[in-house]
């Protein structure tokens, strides 16, 4: 299922999302957020293809809240649930920035079991299905894995998305990493993290389409998480928003989620 799910994310990717590149129309949904055409044409196919590898409903980032709260409550738990982010960075796709990726998840008993996030302007796609690993068109993950000091680390970070203003003040100005990137991919940013591109992580706020399938490919590459508000990362309500603090190298994990603790 897992090797069929690759070559539908990417037939979808090459012939409704990179066709629309540098060459679609751009909106602005009711919570600001941008929306394009490729969007659109991405989701719709992957509505019509999805069935055919596990005949369950499909919950898109671009449908109505309601109807993704109602997908959620009747499926996710019972019968299974596709979970599709059409085009995960979509600011960056409209506006000609070669940084976006469409991602895949499918859902079951309220995890991730299978997951595939493509980016088609570099090929590579990562994958994994629970228990069995974590891959890069094909190599497992990790690529690489370096102990490394926290004040060396390379972290992704959101502070946009930071609810604490102390936090995120103090993730501004006495940060104990090294080096920081937000590159406007969540999708992307859970892939770095389980390839050991990226160090550390923190987002303060991120979609189920944002991490249904990343944090799928980021635990089976062996990474550890939590959430801001400490929950075991999977459980807790805020299905539709859900924060994480995450590293690949677990002692890198205790002396970053300890900081974090201490200046929330």
């Amino acid at each position: 299922m897992l090797y069929q799910l690759q070559n539908i994310v990417r037939h979808i990717a090459q012939t409704e999302v990179m066709p629309r590149f540098l060459n679609t129309p751009a909106y602005r949904k009711a919570d600001g957020s941008v929306l394009s055409d490729a969007d659109l044409a991405a989701q719709t196919a992957f509505a019509a293809a999805l069935p055919l590898i596990i005949d369950c409903p499909m919950l898109g980032e671009e449908m109505p809240p309601a109807l993704q709260s109602a997908l959620w409550e009747q499926h996710a738990f019972s019968d299974g649930l596709w979970v599709v982010d059409p085009i995960d960075g979509t600011n960056n796709f409209v506006n000609g920035l070669p940084h976006f990726a469409v991602s895949v998840a499918y859902i079951e008993n309220g995890r991730a079991k299978l997951g595939v996030i493509y980016n088609p302007v570099s090929g590579e796609c990562f994958a994994a299905e629970r228990s069995k690993g974590a891959f890069l068109n094909g190599t497992p993950l990790p690529l690489r894995l370096a102990e490394k000091k926290l004040n060396e680390a390379i972290a992704g970070v959101e502070i946009k998305y930071l609810r604490s203003g102390k936090l995120s003040s103090r993730m501004s100005t006495l940060a104990p990493f090294g080096t920081l990137r937000s590159m406007g991919s969540s999708t992307l940013d859970w892939c770095y993290l389980a390839s050991g591109r990226y160090d550390v992580y923190v987002h303060g706020g991120q979609k189920l389409w944002d991490y249904a399938a990343g944090a799928l490919i980021f635990e089976e590459a062996g990474g550890c998480l939590a959430t801001l508000e400490g929950d075991e990362f999977w459980s807790g309500k805020h299905i539709f928003k859900r924060s994480v603090v995450a590293a690949l190298e677990p002692k890198l994990f205790e002396r970053w989620l300890k900081w974090i603790r201490d200046n929330q």
